[in-house]
């Protein structure tokens, strides 16, 4: 797990009423969680969100406009909400939170961390540090 994407995503709990968040690969794959987040819990978060994802994309349609590009989701329970939206090319920032959050300040949130998420997820991968050629 990266460290950096984890304590940005840790960021995010900063929101009162904000309980978990994470970043997902658009095949369902888990890249970064937040630290209080357990593993195995995460990866069936990352699995469900993508199809989740996938399911509202093919729904834009019923918006008569079939080329309507997706922004994001949100799934309501008796007792919290599921934030999800796209975290650059392949990639979604999911963020679980209770009936009570500011949901203005928890999407604002998001996405201040989308746009740090892709300058980490574009840059590219730091190697041969150190080495003297």
């Amino acid at each position: 797990m990266n460290d950096d994407l984890s304590w940005m995503l840790d960021s995010a709990l900063e929101i009162p009423g904000a309980l978990h968040a994470v970043l997902i690969s658009a095949d369902g794959l888990l890249m970064a969680r937040t630290k209080e987040f357990d593993k195995d819990n995460a990866d069936r978060v990352a699995a469900a969100m993508s199809g989740v994802q996938s399911l509202s994309r093919s729904l834009g349609f019923f918006c008569d406009s079939p080329g309507q590009r997706w922004q994001q989701t949100l799934v309501e329970f008796d007792g919290g909400w599921v934030f999800l939206i796209s975290a650059g090319e392949g990639a979604y920032l999911g963020v679980s939170a209770s009936l009570d959050i500011d949901m203005q300040d928890i999407t604002f949130r998001m996405q201040q961390l989308v746009g740090q998420l892709g300058k980490v997820l574009a840059a590219p991968p730091r190697e041969n540090l150190g080495a003297f050629q």
